[in-house]
């Protein structure tokens, strides 16, 4: 079977690739050994959030009271709540299928392997194109030692569960395994971290660190921060965990959520002359491998391993292809959301960062406290905007944590990605009442003309 275009994955980075593609005119084979969307769409950003929003209305269910509202939490049905769950993914999962049709997107189901630059292999079949894109996705890591199955549990299998655990333990204090303890927690369960390294979310600026590990203190979720695993063991009655230090700790299971690895093995990149390194695809600037005609996008390159940017990865090289000049987006400003009770939200580089990369005399960092933003005093959520700039110059890093603020990091990426200084945005209007607010406050301190609205 003949095509301009073949793409390895049907995830976000591989069908947005393919729909671009095929928006440009370009006859499309996208090969998929699963079910397109990818593990976004199945397992991984859409499933959690639905899950995320049960436990957010779960703690709305609690707050009531302050708010004159007599209401009683009476439990979960877990039964119902899958259900809603799968029905979501069901929805955008038909709406996928639909747009890939109405596009005239040819889609192979198996496993596509690279036999040289622009042949694939699926079974007996082998597909040809002058252009590949790699779209393989990442799969779950696991630790030395501890194998998953039966109560240890990946994010995947931790999805479907049958029942709200009422002791749990999470190793790995990362976004997957942060956003698994607070979704626990407000269900019901006792939940305690563990993390290797010495704070949650070890890649988010300092005051989104310790303001993550303060609110979940106060939630009653155990952080054990600076400790390894030595062993899991498990029984039918539930599992045990042994850490390099300190007492062991029971538990019903125990989430493995220490990372995810390029999905690279078995399909055939040294056969076709595409150079790997740590499993991860090596490519340049544009996205191009060391093979003539053979791309690579989303968690197969280095980077943040996150659905919008592989989205992004899939139109800029599909727009390549059909000969266009898009602009290349660097990782630096791509946003990044936590969706924990509260969330995180950021974009840019930490203050450690900054002041690492132009000097501590060339940083300046401002942060404005949630309390004095109405709608967050409405919403009943604490936290911080920090913005962080090259004194004199552009804002290169916005850091939030407070409920829904991930709805504000969008603004922050336009400040970060033009580089805008602070003055340039002065003038910007931000309505009232709006958590956008605090964000323009933080900007307007940043130049020099501080107004706390109420």
């Amino acid at each position: 079977m003949g095509a301009d275009l073949i793409v390895l994955g049907g995830g976000s980075a591989g069908y947005a690739a393919a729909i671009r593609a095929s928006e440009l005119g370009k006859q499309v084979v996208l090969v998929e050994r699963d079910k397109v969307g990818g593990t976004c769409l199945h397992r991984g950003c859409v499933p959690t959030k639905a899950l995320l929003h049960v436990a957010e209305t779960v703690d709305a269910i609690g707050a009531a009271g302050a708010l004159g509202v007599r209401a009683s939490f009476d439990g979960v049905d877990v039964d119902a709540m899958q259900a809603f769950r799968r029905g979501i993914v069901a929805k955008k999962f038909k709406g996928l299928e639909g747009l890939l049709s109405a596009r005239g997107i040819t889609i192979v189901a198996g496993e596509g392997r690279l036999e040289a630059p622009g042949r694939v292999r699926v079974g007996d079949e082998v597909l040809e194109a002058p252009n590949v894109v790699v779209a393989t996705g990442a799969r779950t890591r696991t630790l030395p030692g501890i194998e998953l199955g039966g109560r240890v549990l990946s994010s995947e299998t931790a999805l479907e569960l049958d029942e709200i655990p009422g002791r749990v333990v999470v190793l790995g204090g990362g976004v997957i395994g942060v956003e698994f303890a607070s979704m626990w927690r407000s269900l019901g369960a006792e939940v305690t971290i563990v993390e290797a390294l010495p704070s949650l979310v070890p890649n988010e600026d300092e005051t989104l660190r310790k303001g993550l590990e303060r609110a979940f203190r106060k939630r009653g979720i155990t952080l054990r921060t600076g400790v390894r695993v030595a062993s899991v063991s498990q029984d039918d009655a539930g599992v045990q965990i042994t850490l390099e230090a300190g007492d062991p700790i029971a538990a019903d299971y125990v989430l493995v959520a220490v990372g995810r690895v390029p999905a690279t093995d078995g399909i055939g990149l040294d056969a076709a002359g595409v150079a790997v390194e740590r499993g991860f695809v090596v490519v340049d600037e544009r996205l191009r491998t060391t093979a003539p005609g053979v791309w690579a996008v989303g968690d197969v390159v280095p980077g943040p391993q996150l659905a919008h940017r592989g989205f992004q990865h899939g139109i800029f090289v599909a727009e390549q292809i059909a000969g266009l000049s898009p602009v290349a987006v660097p990782d630096e400003v791509v946003p990044r959301i936590t969706y924990s009770h509260p969330e995180l939200a950021s974009v840019g580089i930490t203050r450690e960062a900054a002041v690492e990369r132009y000097g501590a005399d060339a940083v300046t960092v401002v942060d404005y406290n949630l309390a004095g933003n109405a709608r967050s005093e409405i919403l009943g959520t604490a936290g911080t905007v920090r913005i962080v700039r090259r004194t004199g110059g552009p804002v290169v890093g916005v850091h939030m944590i407070g409920d829904r603020v991930g709805e504000l990091v969008t603004e922050a990426q336009l400040i970060v990605g033009w580089d805008a200084h602070p003055e340039d945005v002065k003038p910007f209007v931000h309505a009232h009442p709006t958590q956008s607010e605090a964000l323009g406050e933080a900007l307007l301190a940043l130049a020099g003309a501080p107004l706390h609205t109420l």
